[in-house]
């Protein structure tokens, strides 16, 4: 019987690429049609179509082929969640070219070592985020998302609106954007117009 390599890649944003983690595969024995992919999806969120997909592809014999270790899992326990049940099924897990012996005392610690470090790292990049979004904040520099609308775009829209011969589902037809984006223009107005007034 022949035993196939499968193997994942992701990325945790959609604009990120997944060719340099799809060519290490590719370089480690994956076929390409049996790379299964996840873009838009952090490691800590355990549902993921292809993870899934990937994980339902394999049998026993196969090698499970992951270009690092918080490619797949950014915890200890997922990590070892999923490396035990890989080897529950007779599985082989391979993270970049080291193949994880479940079985191996060395093999096991280092697989705990790494996992632990992808962890940490996680939790690094983690903290690091939320200081720098303070520093931002105390500077004034997050201010949140911007407008989908020019200034004369906002007083045109609320003039529309006032004329009252246009609905809420017109005026979002009539600018391309969605219902709530009226609304909340319509309230942005408001409340400047009552500032001004003030």
């Amino acid at each position: 019987m022949k035993h196939t390599r499968i193997g994942y890649a992701r990325c945790s944003t959609d604009q990120q690429d997944l060719t340099a983690q799809q060519e290490t595969l590719r370089q480690l024995g994956v076929a390409p049609e049996r790379i299964y992919t996840d873009r838009g999806f952090t490691g800590t969120n355990r549902v993921r179509p292809g993870l899934d997909q990937a994980l339902a592809a394999v049998r026993c014999g196969d090698t499970f082929v992951v270009p690092k270790l918080d490619r797949l899992a950014r915890s200890v326990p997922d990590a070892r969640a999923i490396g035990d049940a890989l080897s529950g099924q007779g599985v082989k897990l391979q993270i970049g070219a080291s193949v994880y012996d479940p079985t191996d005392p060395m093999g096991k610690l280092f697989f705990n070592i790494l996992a632990t470090f992808t962890e940490f790292e996680t939790d690094l990049i983690k903290l690091r985020t939320r200081e720098g979004m303070a520093v931002a904040r105390a500077k004034g520099k997050l201010r949140g998302k911007k407008p989908k609308f020019s200034d004369r775009q906002q007083k045109e829209l609320r003039r529309l609106y006032d004329s009252g011969d246009y609905s809420i589902s017109d005026l979002a037809e009539l600018f391309s954007v969605s219902r709530p984006t009226v609304y909340r223009t319509l309230r942005r107005q408001a409340g400047r117009a009552m500032v001004n007034a003030v």
